[in-house]
């Protein structure tokens, strides 16, 4: 018996399924895409402050300066930069981060709603409806209690 349930542990075992991750695959030196760098200005003071420009043959461009900011290693930045998407479209982002944290602006990036936007007439119509089960309630159950969670929004 004991052999008959070491062998069923053990089909178990094989027959599970076997993951591997093979890595990345190693590029050669033929394959690799050489793309020159047009710029790289960097400046570094003795205050803290820096900037550096940086550029590429193949559009990319990277743009920075930062100051300290006075607190605890706390530095305020503000850049830019800009690159080609792999589906052809062109990114630019401009960046400000500083105690309000990252605050990045752009194109392609989504932008909330305006608020407040309109309210439906479906939930008017449900709030109103709310607030005459309340009414009617208040009257069969002779209480002066009337909800104030309902009402037209403002």
């Amino acid at each position: 018996m004991k052999f008959l349930i070491l062998a069923c542990v053990a089909a178990v075992a094989v027959a599970a399924p076997q993951y591997s991750y093979d890595g990345p695959r190693a590029v050669s030196s033929e394959e690799r895409e050489f793309v020159p760098i047009l710029k790289d200005d960097r400046v570094h003071e003795e205050d803290g402050t820096y900037n550096f420009d940086f550029e590429t043959a193949n559009g990319i461009s990277f743009s920075q300066a930062g100051s300290p900011d006075g607190d605890e290693d706390a530095v305020i930045k503000a850049g830019e930069y800009s690159y080609t998407a792999p589906d052809g479209t062109e990114i630019h982002l401009t960046y400000v981060a500083d105690e309000n944290g990252f605050q990045p602006q752009g194109d392609h990036l989504p932008v909330a709603p305006e608020f407040p936007h309109p309210i439906p007439q479906f939930v008017l119509d449900q709030i109103a409806f709310a607030a005459e089960e309340d009414r009617k309630r208040s009257r069969s159950d002779n209480s002066n209690e009337i909800s104030g969670l309902y009402g037209h929004p403002n």
